[in-house]
């Protein structure tokens, strides 16, 4: 299917047009017949050829539903543009044609109406002269008539070869702009809107936006027809289950999702504008008509704040409209859907300086490369990678991040000069933990912490980030004492310092944990510490018991106290090579080596 926008000022016979082309009536209420004007959007839709259907969004020309017209013509990329030959441009011809160029609407159809009233050849000419210099410079002129059928037939074959010239969608997420809500009986609520990308099908689950709700789709109808599936482009109604129609309007949208983020604040490039703008206008994207404040960084350059969050990528192009004036007073393409924070004195220039050297459509590499590290589905939702897109070539993929190669060879060097400060600060605790290692290196997530280690020739382990050889310098007097303390557990593998000797010794936990970090003890239990090869020979002997057997029996083979047994016992269980059968018994589950 093609969908084509009419544009055109008021009363310059765009609905009747339409009208003689599909042989349907587009206007949509009584109000407007009565008043013979298009006061809100119409749709109707005919054959041109190969049975490819092509839609037309009929849009109000009168000044006052300017609003209604943009959101008729935002999703659309091809429009018929209408004027009348009796009276030539008009004040809305410009205000459309505006809006047009500044959306990059390249794809049209001049329509000279009216042509039996008067002669087309200066509407022509006028035309043409207004169109040059835009997006729509050099399209098709048609002289038409509704009223005696003259032209038609040429302006069906030059609409026909215009679908034909038409881009392919470009590949994406899919995204309906709602442009109307109504409930159906029998059926609950139903939306319509132009599908501009990707696929919607019979119960998907999509995302409502602002709202941010899930919702399922419960029926799907294109052109009046059911459908199970439909594809961009596509004039869609949609069925929704269990959702109000007060709970859904106008300027909503229906996402994929996981595609996009709700945008609240956004740089732009602008399109088309005076010096200097309003802090307050409104902003047309799609069909959604939102407050914004506007905050000047450069000539071409703006932060828009929004009053109410929109499903948005980068690279769309959008409108920003004076309500009180009444016109359009720029264009503008989004550049950053995550823009930084501006406090100091000079960032909006210096901001400025870099929005002018950014593309409309940035490379992933380009955008990895600005931010230097940034999470891969902000990427996705900011429209700059497609959710199933392989990591790209260029850039370091680790954790959920992607990264610059520079920035990341930055944070290897800068962690591992962290940890050689640490151990040599604190020679009986050389790891340091991610957390903290990653803050001191100013790494953005404590998560990339393990790949960067294995980058900088470091160790992730339970005691922290160090380097391969642990650096543990006891000083003389703890090393004196371990070495006693090692010396009586070879004599009696069992009988664990307490508290006392421990304290007679001058041993604080700290330094029997460097020792269990550096391997020359092992830690059973807060308070009993052993030699690494206590817990094999313990095995080897209880292995000499009468299986199953008791906590005495053991504790007499080990030649030691209760203190000691229990908790080693239950240490063995932990390895599993000891059971626990009851209150009392345990028995062996491995042979020992």
């Amino acid at each position: 299917m093609f969908v084509i926008a009419t544009a055109g000022h008021v009363d310059h016979g765009k609905s009747t047009l339409v009208r003689a082309l599909t042989g349907m009536e587009p206007d949509r209420w009584a109000e407007e017949r009565r008043r013979g004007m298009t006061i809100d959007l119409g749709f109707a839709w005919t054959s041109l050829a190969d049975d490819e259907m092509t839609a037309f969004v009929d849009v109000p020309g009168h000044q006052r539903f300017v609003t209604n017209m943009l959101a008729g013509v935002g999703p659309v990329t091809a429009v018929m543009f209408v004027v009348a030959a009796d009276e030539g441009w008009r004040q809305q011809s410009a205000e459309h044609l505006a809006a047009l160029h500044a959306l990059d609407v390249r794809h049209g159809v001049l329509a000279v109406t009216r042509s039996d009233l008067a002669d087309p050849g200066p509407a022509i000419a006028q035309a043409r002269e207004r169109l040059d210099g835009t997006g729509l410079a050099g399209i098709p002129a048609v002289a038409v008539s509704a009223v005696t059928g003259q032209g038609l037939a040429t302006l069906r074959d030059t609409l026909r070869d215009l679908t034909r010239a038409l881009p392919a969608p470009a590949p994406g997420p899919a995204r309906l702009w709602v442009d109307r809500s109504f409930s159906v009986r029998g059926s609950g609520t139903v939306v319509t809107g132009t599908l501009a990308s990707g696929t919607v099908a019979v119960g998907d689950e999509l995302l409502l936006y602002p709202s941010g709700r899930t919702v399922q789709v419960r029926g799907l109808q294109s052109l009046k027809t059911d459908v199970d599936r439909a594809g961009a482009v596509s004039r869609l109604a949609v069925n929704l289950r269990g959702l109000s129609t007060d709970e859904v309007r106008r300027g909503h949208a229906l996402v994929q999702p996981g595609a996009f983020a709700p945008v609240t604040s956004m740089d732009v490039r602008l399109v088309r504008a005076a010096d200097r703008l309003p802090a307050q206008l409104t902003l047309h994207l799609g069909s959604a008509a939102v407050a914004v404040r506007v905050r000047m960084l450069g000539p071409s350059a703006a932060r828009l704040t929004l009053a109410t969050p929109l499903p948005l990528h980068i690279g769309e192009r959008g409108l920003l409209r004076d309500p009180g004036a009444q016109h359009v007073v720029a264009g503008f393409v989004v550049l950053d859907t995550m823009p930084p924070g501006l406090h100091a004195r000079g960032d909006a220039r210096r901001r400025a300086t870099a929005l002018a050297g950014m593309r409309d459509r940035p490379t992933v590499a380009e955008e990895v490369g600005r931010r230097g590290a940034v999470r891969r589905e902000a990427l996705v939702t900011a429209g700059v990678l497609a959710p199933g897109d392989a990591d790209p070539d260029g850039v370091v993929a680790a954790g959920g991040w992607l990264v610059d190669p520079v920035v990341w060879k930055q944070w290897a060097a800068a962690l591992h000069r962290v940890v050689d400060e640490w151990a040599a600060a604190n020679p009986l605790s050389p790891g340091i933990v991610p957390d903290a290692a990653a803050r001191r290196a100013g790494i953005t997530d404590a998560r990339l912490v393990g790949a960067l280690a294995a980058e900088a020739g470091l160790v992730l382990d339970g005691s922290g980030v160090h380097g391969r050889d642990t650096g543990i310098r006891f000083p003389e007097p703890v090393r004196r004492a371990l070495d006693e303390i090692c010396a009586r557990l070879h004599d009696a593998p069992f009988a664990a310092p307490g508290a006392e000797d421990l304290a007679r010794l001058g041993l604080s936990r700290q330094h029997l944990a460097a020792a269990v970090t550096a391997g020359v003890l092992i830690r059973v239990t807060d308070g009993v510490h052993l030699l690494p090869g206590a817990p094999a020979e313990a095995l080897r002997r209880v292995a000499a018991l009468r299986q199953p057997f008791t906590v005495s029996q053991a504790r007499a083979a080990w030649d030691t106290s209760r203190r000691v047994a229990v908790p080693l016992l239950e240490y063995l269980d932990r390895q599993g090579v000891t059971r626990r059968l009851d209150t009392a018994r345990r028995m062996m589950t491995k042979e020992p080596r």
